[in-house]
């Protein structure tokens, strides 16, 4: 994939009787990162939320039991988290589209449903905004320690899609195409959000309504058809789902199961289905994957970060190449599936590589893997509930250049 920059450049106006009315000015608002994935959210086509309170996702179940019965929506507060993600699950079989938040304790509770939607291909949203742990850790503090959860966290082999913000209009950006990518993959979408964003304000602008890019879930309009859930028409890859109970009944299931969604224990067929959906992901990366890359000519150093902490990896960056430092950086925005190909290509550039992340060394394990001893890479994380600031990254910088 190329390189993908985020910041977008307006085309310049045309003169004379060609010049185009002026677009509507959009509206800016003052918003926690939270409250900014609630807007994403309901201009996605959110219609449903269930969840269960806890810091520092608190403010998104808020911000959802305010808005949503304003546009006809629902919103329940279940007894725990392993019910909040069967709900929505329920939910979205039926065809609406479902979101629910939660923090690291909550999120592993979420963790055995989150595989039923992988299997069963149901799409929904899933926000966790990261917490310091294990256990109840340190509730109110930052942290990245849930990247590999992110992946790894249910059992099997199986497909999902996580995407990491760094900033209020990022989180409001990237929750639509959360919402979108779940919806065109059939598949829960994790928004992988940190403290530091979740509750930090910043100005931001909210798209005008014939701005948003809204994909909705294809659906089988023949009956026959229909009651065949997870049989894929000509030329497609993804299997089209009808709402359950318009028009036709069918089978859902979380045991691996055929195209009429019973359960089977046929090989051939367990292949074919389990194989299909792991591929659905890997065949479509370069429309899955975002990045954001500044990574000159003559970068020799280069810092590898996501969500709150590359906020101060650029402010390090800034500082180390006014030192005449050439250091670079890139960010992951979609997460997992990791963006090898891109990272692969700049390890070819430089000579040393620094992760810099709110954990034990997570996401350094991804970057080893694909730089595969092409050059060094050295971790800088934190696991105390403290952020990593600029100056010690650009310690760390000033080190690995001698």
């Amino acid at each position: 994939m190329t390189e993908q920059k985020l910041e977008t450049q307006g085309n310049p106006q045309p003169s004379g009787d060609e010049r185009m009315p002026e677009k509507k000015a959009r509206r800016r608002l003052l918003l926690q990162g939270n409250e900014a994935v609630v807007e994403g959210a309901l201009e996605a086509g959110m219609r449903f939320f269930a969840g269960y309170p806890i810091t520092p996702s608190t403010e998104i179940a808020e911000g959802c039991a305010m808005k949503l019965p304003k546009v006809g929506g629902k919103f329940i507060q279940m007894e725990d988290e392993l019910a909040s993600m069967a709900a929505c699950i329920g939910a979205s079989v039926v065809g609406v589209k479902a979101m629910t938040a939660t923090s690291g304790p909550g999120f592993s509770l979420k963790q055995e449903n989150i595989g039923y939607a992988a299997l069963a291909e149901v799409p929904c949203v899933i926000v966790d905004v990261q917490r310091s742990g294990p256990s109840t850790g340190l509730p109110t503090s930052p942290s990245q320690g849930d990247y590999m959860q992110a992946r790894w966290g249910t059992h099997g082999d199986h497909p999902v899609i996580a995407v990491s913000p760094s900033s209020v209009q990022e989180a409001y950006l990237e929750t639509i195409r959360c919402f979108n990518l779940a919806e065109k993959y059939r598949v829960p979408v994790i928004l992988l959000m940190d403290e530091i964003i979740g509750h930090m304000r910043e100005g931001i602008e909210l798209l005008n309504p014939e701005e948003v890019e809204v994909f909705d879930r294809l659906v089988k309009e023949d009956i026959e058809q229909a009651a065949l859930p997870y049989d894929i028409l000509p030329g497609e890859r993804v299997p089209r789902i009808t709402p359950f109970g318009e028009g036709v009944f069918y089978n859902i299931t979380g045991l691996v199961h055929d195209n009429w969604g019973f359960p089977t224990n046929s090989p051939v067929k367990a292949n074919r289905q389990c194989t299909r959906i792991m591929k659905k992901i890997d065949r479509n990366v370069e429309d899955i994957q975002k990045f954001e890359i500044d990574c000159p000519e003559n970068t020799e150093v280069l810092v590898v970060s996501f969500g709150g902490t590359a906020r101060s990896v650029k402010a390090a960056i800034e500082m180390a190449r006014e030192d005449d430092y050439n250091v670079g950086y890139f960010r992951p925005v979609t997460v997992w599936p990791f963006p090898e190909k891109a990272l692969s290509e700049l390890a070819d550039r430089v000579k040393h590589i620094i992760v810099a992340e709110l954990n034990y060394g997570q996401m350094k394990l991804e970057v080893e893997r694909v730089v595969a001893g092409r050059c060094p890479v050295t971790h800088i994380g934190k696991v105390n509930g403290t952020i990593l600031k600029p100056n010690e990254i650009l310690k760390l910088v000033r080190e690995v250049s001698r």
